[in-house]
């Protein structure tokens, strides 16, 4: 087997395997919440980018924008968005978290990624600082590629 095939079903065993497991722990953190996968998404959104609207909603979503601004109100009935005049355009109005839904993200994020701190105690120091290694080429080479 060629050392290339050899790293790609080595990577595709890990993807499986780390996507499972943080997959199951944040679906159990939404069920916990009692949030959808949609709502959860739009949330993810914020988190990340900070702002959008409701038409980047539906977009990412791909509802219509009644839906998304629909889903919307629920969030902000919850606690977790709020709307604000955007600056660049008084006409509409731009999305944001809450601190309560910053929190909730950070918590899912915690819960998505908590069993990561167990697997590196099941392996030794050099063990981890191979994977270090490995693990740093890895993503530097995804992020050049993902351009």
């Amino acid at each position: 087997m060629s050392p290339e095939k050899q790293l790609t079903d080595v990577l595709r065993d890990w993807s499986e395997v780390f996507m499972r497991r943080s997959m199951t722990d944040f679906k159990r953190f939404m069920t916990e919440t009692g949030l959808s996968f949609p709502q959860m998404s739009v949330l993810m959104r914020l988190f990340h980018s900070h702002h959008c609207s409701v038409s980047d909603v539906g977009t990412q979503l791909g509802v219509s924008n009644a839906a998304a601004s629909q889903l919307v109100h629920g969030l902000v009935q919850m606690g977790y968005v709020e709307r604000e005049e955007d600056p660049h355009d008084r006409r509409a109005k731009r999305l944001s978290l809450t601190p309560a839904g910053r929190v909730l993200i950070e918590q899912g994020i915690d819960a998505r990624s908590r069993w990561l701190e167990g697997l590196a105690e099941a392996l030794t120091p050099e063990q981890q600082q191979m994977i270090i290694t490995a693990l740093t080429l890895l993503t530097k080479a995804a992020r050049a590629t993902g351009r």
